[in-house]
């Protein structure tokens, strides 16, 4: 009894084929029921449809989740958890997107909650100010698998769930704002993520680069070091053929070390182009910022036109209720002055 529904529609039911990861199988023969749940007590969001007494769906959702549209009236989401892809084929495409709209709503509410439960867990164990801080560990980013080409193909369904009542004019603009907040929102999360993966990866490449260069030091010393024993063994050796050998080995030993400086410094350079890389990802991610600021900043114009056309019919709704009263008024003394003309008539 702890979960409830939230949500529900009627769509046909398919689950990627597990051994080709290609073809879809049918799990339902007619159009079911496909329903969205919350656990309140754990403050989860469950997907559940039942073929009779059998569970085709029991998929919870998962910030890290993603419901694409592969046509008109065909979506699907991967499930990791059940090592399996899901996909609903629904009667228009109008249902298609109040699920979609569902499951995104639902997805943001689920990562909500878990960064709620994650900041209760820090609270909770994080030390006194007089005690040192520990490391900083990056978040990971969210990456939703979404089948490949093959797997977005669309079976033939038939158009069997019941229709739906539409959303009111008055809604539509606070849907679509919060709609595009939420994208750039997630997109925004994924940036982070990814711009901490790159940052442990630059300071890691820039430790590999302090390391290769005193090894490089390290064998410049050793080389010079070798070049100094030769000419050493060639003063002061009276046996030439021992020295001329001794200096041959030397001199592939040498070369062996000229090899390896250059690899190393082949490797050196490798690691500046990923810190370049690095470097372009951060610019793109600054841009992105940007763009979701002014997002944010053109959904605030939108509410306050919004509000001001609310105002401004509220406005006019009063004055037309105003001017049938008085004509109503008016009617009444017209009535009045007509029966009395047609008494004075009469």
């Amino acid at each position: 009894f702890r979960e409830q529904p939230i949500y529900s529609t009627r769509a046909h039911v398919f689950q990627i084929d597990p051994n080709t990861k290609k073809n879809w199988v049918p799990t339902s023969k007619h159009a079911v029921t496909v329903s969205y749940f919350y656990d309140s007590t754990r403050n989860v969001y469950r997907i559940i449809s039942l073929d009779g007494s059998k569970a085709i769906i029991n998929s919870t959702i998962t910030p890290n989740m993603t419901f694409t549209k592969t046509s008109q009236k065909f979506g699907q989401w991967a499930d990791s958890r059940a090592n399996t892809v899901y996909g609903l084929g629904f009667s228009s495409e109008h249902h298609l997107s109040k699920f979609a709209e569902k499951f995104q709503e639902f997805k943001e509410a689920a990562r909500l909650a878990k960064e709620k439960s994650q900041e209760k867990m820090e609270l909770t164990s994080t030390p006194s100010q007089e005690s040192a801080g520990g490391d900083i560990q990056s978040p990971l980013t969210p990456e939703s698998i979404n089948g490949t080409d093959d797997e977005r193909a669309t079976p033939e369904v038939t158009q069997n769930s019941e229709p739906r009542a539409e959303p009111t004019q008055n809604a539509l603009p606070f849907t679509h704002s919060s709609t595009i907040s939420k994208h750039w929102e997630a997109e925004l999360a994924t940036l982070k993520g990814n711009n901490a993966k790159l940052t442990a990866a630059l300071l890691e490449s820039t430790a590999n680069v302090k390391q290769w260069k005193q090894q490089l030091a390290a064998y410049q010393e050793e080389a010079e070091r070798l070049h100094k024993r030769v000419t050493e063994l060639e003063c002061v050796s009276s046996q030439a053929n021992a020295v001329h050998t001794h200096k041959t080995e030397l001199n592939q030993t040498i070369q062996e070390l000229e090899s390896t400086l250059k690899k190393k410094e082949e490797e050196i350079e490798g690691l500046k182009q990923e810190i370049e890389n690095a470097r372009e990802l951060q610019a793109q991610r600054d841009s992105l910022t940007q763009k979701l600021q002014e997002v944010e900043i053109r959904n605030k114009d939108l509410e306050g036109q919004l509000s001001d056309l609310e105002q401004r019919l509220e406005k006019s709704q009063n004055e037309q209720e105003a001017f049938r009263n008085n004509l109503k008024t008016l009617l009444e003394i017209l009535d009045g002055k007509i029966f009395e003309l047609t008494e004075l008539r009469d």
